[in-house]
């Protein structure tokens, strides 16, 4: 269940006012660092930084990524990791999931008491931090549900962007309380599920662009220029996606397979090449299920029968031209 709670947990540090992220630690509240100065480090920097949090700067091993990420949130850049560590409470690793572990697997000796450390993996959970409580810290995951596909720009879009968070109750709630006060809306999940989650997130954002770019592909050979199709199609994509958003898949459905206007199919199946033939059929599938349901009283059987075609001739030995 997604929730938003703004609660305190009682813990070594000290939630002393109003600002649900102005906890004391030695006098002062708590600062942050990131391990890592790429797309979603920059742009998590910078959008804390236009909300006025303490962000201490960043390390990359890459040297003149750190300063550049450093210059671009007016923080600093650290040729040391160690030292980064030592002035943080909070620690965001923004490194590719293939190095996370090596870096936590480092940094985690070096690590303080009460210190907060997250990474920002949609597939990996927190579980990724081993040993985390014999280093006295508390870590968690936190993904931002958003295409980070600008360095310097991508942050703006964090405004509205909804997070999903899990790992230590502590490190949770912290982070709950720092994003819901930015006015993000946070969905706490388990841990178990975020490679299913993260497969949703892969499917509604990077997927889509495949079969996008199906689309374009065909128009070309229609004789669109590419530039052409995506801008002759913006109204339909657009459109699309607001009724999605607005209605709801079963609602926005129209086509037709919803109509159930067979001979329409099987043109398109007739024209297509073997590869995009299958997609097509894969996805029809599907939005015969959807269109099932908006439409129970109406027979779909004969789509059915033109969608799955391919399949059928396989189980009988045909193939498919």
């Amino acid at each position: 269940m997604c929730e938003s709670p703004l609660h305190r947990i009682s813990t070594d540090t000290c939630y002393t006012g109003s600002d649900p992220f102005n906890y004391q630690k030695e006098g002062g509240s708590m600062k942050t660092g990131i391990i890592g100065a790429g797309r979603v480090g920059c742009s998590l920097g910078k959008y804390f930084r236009s909300k006025n949090a303490d962000l201490v700067g960043y390390y990359d091993t890459n040297a003149a990524a750190a300063e550049e990420a450093a210059a671009f949130t007016q923080t600093a850049g650290f040729d040391q990791v160690q030292q980064l560590v030592r002035e943080s409470d909070i620690l965001f690793i923004t490194t590719p999931d293939s190095l996370l572990v090596p870096v936590w697997e480092e940094i985690k000796g070096m690590s303080h008491r009460n210190q907060i450390i997250c990474h920002c993996s949609g597939a990996l959970s927190s579980d990724s931090f081993s040993g985390a409580k014999e280093a006295g810290v508390s870590c968690c995951s936190v993904h931002p549900m958003l295409p980070f596909s600008n360095k310097f720009s991508s942050y703006q879009q964090l405004e509205h962007a909804f997070f999903t968070v899990e790992g230590h109750p502590h490190a949770v709630q912290v982070i709950t309380d720092l994003l819901t006060s930015y006015g993000n809306e946070v969905c706490r999940i388990d841990a178990a599920a975020k490679p299913e989650y993260h497969a949703a997130a892969s499917i509604l954002s990077n997927q889509v662009i495949a079969v996008l770019d199906t689309g374009y592909r065909l128009l070309e050979d229609c004789g669109f220029s590419r530039k052409k199709a995506v801008a002759a199609t913006a109204a339909l994509v657009r459109q699309n996606i607001e009724n999605v958003l607005s209605q709801g898949c079963v609602h926005a459905l129209t086509g037709p397979i919803e109509r159930g206007d067979v001979a329409t199919v099987e043109k398109h199946l007739h024209c297509l090449n073997t590869e995009d033939a299958a997609l097509y059929r894969m996805l029809g599938t599907r939005l015969l299920a959807i269109a099932e349901g908006k439409n129970p009283a109406q027979n779909y059987e004969n789509m059915r029968h033109v969608l799955l075609a391919d399949e059928q001739e396989k189980e009988n030995g045909g193939s498919h031209k």
